[in-house]
């Protein structure tokens, strides 16, 4: 008598690599960004506050847009509305290049925070749809290639521009970025609506399903449960080279390892997440790397050396690099509630706090310090640690 044995889907199945492409594609347009913002500056005349304001448009417009693809997700799936925000963030760097004047300059950057969050939401939603059909986690690895796209986008943008200037650097930029998407376009994994509804009480249809408030609070207290994951990323981005410099004595060119030991380990942490999470499991993954972030803030915030803190940013970029993956699964799998919906109110609330709350820090560093900061930073990530049960949904079974 014969058995039927299924195949495991393969580790890299082209939906998989579709949506890693966007994701890499995403990073290197924000990536892309980075190195464009001294000439920008320069050629509006922006002092330090009015650029502010400037960037501040762009956060805007990524939080204006992640709502309204949400929605349309849960109407359209993830599938066209991925491909059509992607396809629209092809040409925004030149826009934000050729704008003439301060006012169209703002409307560029609110329209490519738009495009690049609202794209954001489109592949965190197909990525979880890509991890319920195989059965496996991916969600990590797909960060770490957001990350890769930064570290290149950034990388490769700032020599372009001090060769052939921002021009030619904007067109170099839009052309990877299409040729990343043309190739993941047509592998890009085709999802049903995320009209998920719930009916509590529906005898007969399976496991009984939690009402609207029960799966609205789950939502929201993952979406907190982000926003505190990803405050100290924004504090470490946007301090952490300042307080090894001036409360450490570093020089610039060590001050400068900050953040990028942070985000070393976390992008390397990334590539390996999944393999992590599907051995050990989700919430136990989430715990780990919680005490692991903990840790490595705690040593920064007490080191007497910019060594000490430097590698203190290193175990915390380790700690923190698959705390908002799992965040981002779980929420795509809660039950009761349309998917591109939870993904939405999740991503959010999450760069809610790598945009705005870094802000809050330095007026709070102004009288306590950095150091101070950095300590007090661990104290918050109890909150996720306590409340870490809810990343049992990232472990859903495919469907």
């Amino acid at each position: 008598m014969s058995t039927l044995t299924i195949a495991a889907p393969p580790l890299l199945s082209p939906q998989r690599l579709a949506v890693s492409l966007m994701f890499l594609a995403n990073g290197f347009v924000v990536g892309s960004w980075a190195p464009k913002i001294p000439e920008f500056a320069a050629r509006l005349g922006l002092d330090e506050s009015a650029l502010g304001l400037m960037i501040m448009c762009f956060g805007i417009g990524s939080l204006s847009a992640m709502p309204a693809v949400g929605a349309m997700i849960s109407k359209n799936g993830s599938h066209n509305v991925m491909r059509f925000v992607a396809a629209l963030t092809v040409p925004c760097l030149m826009l934000v290049t050729a704008a003439p004047t301060i006012l169209t300059a703002a409307a560029a950057l609110f329209l490519i925070g738009g495009l690049i969050g609202g794209m954001d939401v489109a592949m965190n939603a197909n990525a979880v749809e890509v991890e319920k059909r195989q059965g496996r986690a991916i969600m990590s690895s797909c960060h770490g290639f957001w990350s890769l796209g930064g570290v290149a986008g950034a990388g490769i943008g700032g020599a372009l521009i001090a060769i052939y200037g921002v021009y030619v650097h904007a067109i170099a930029a839009s052309i990877f970025t299409f040729l990343a998407i043309a190739v993941a376009w047509p592998k890009v994994l085709a999802d049903p609506p995320h009209h998920e509804v719930t009916e509590p009480g529906n005898a007969g249809a399976g496991p009984p399903r939690p009402s609207l408030l029960t799966a609205g609070a789950a939502v929201w207290l993952t979406g907190i449960m982000c926003l505190i994951m990803m405050t100290p990323e924004g504090a470490v981005l946007d301090w952490g080279a300042l307080y090894v410099r001036q409360e450490l004595g570093a020089g610039l060119a060590l001050s400068g390892l900050a953040f990028g030991a942070f985000s070393a380990t976390m992008a390397l942490m990334r590539f390996l997440g999944d393999l992590v999470r599907d051995r050990f499991g989700a919430v136990r993954t989430f715990r780990v790397s919680c005490v692991l972030a903990m840790v490595g803030l705690g040593m920064a915030g007490l080191a007497h050396s910019p060594e000490l803190a430097i590698a203190g940013f290193a175990v915390a970029g380790l700690g923190f690099a698959n705390t908002v993956p799992i965040a981002f699964s779980a929420a795509g799998n809660l039950p009761g509630l349309p998917q591109g919906l939870a993904i939405s109110v999740v991503t959010f609330m999450g760069y809610s706090g790598i945009l705005f709350a870094p802000s809050v820090i330095g007026f709070i560093a102004e009288h306590t310090g950095f150091a101070a900061v950095f300590i007090a930073l661990p104290l918050f990530l109890v909150m996720p640690l306590a409340f870490s049960g809810l990343m049992r949904h990232a472990d859903r079974p495919a469907g």
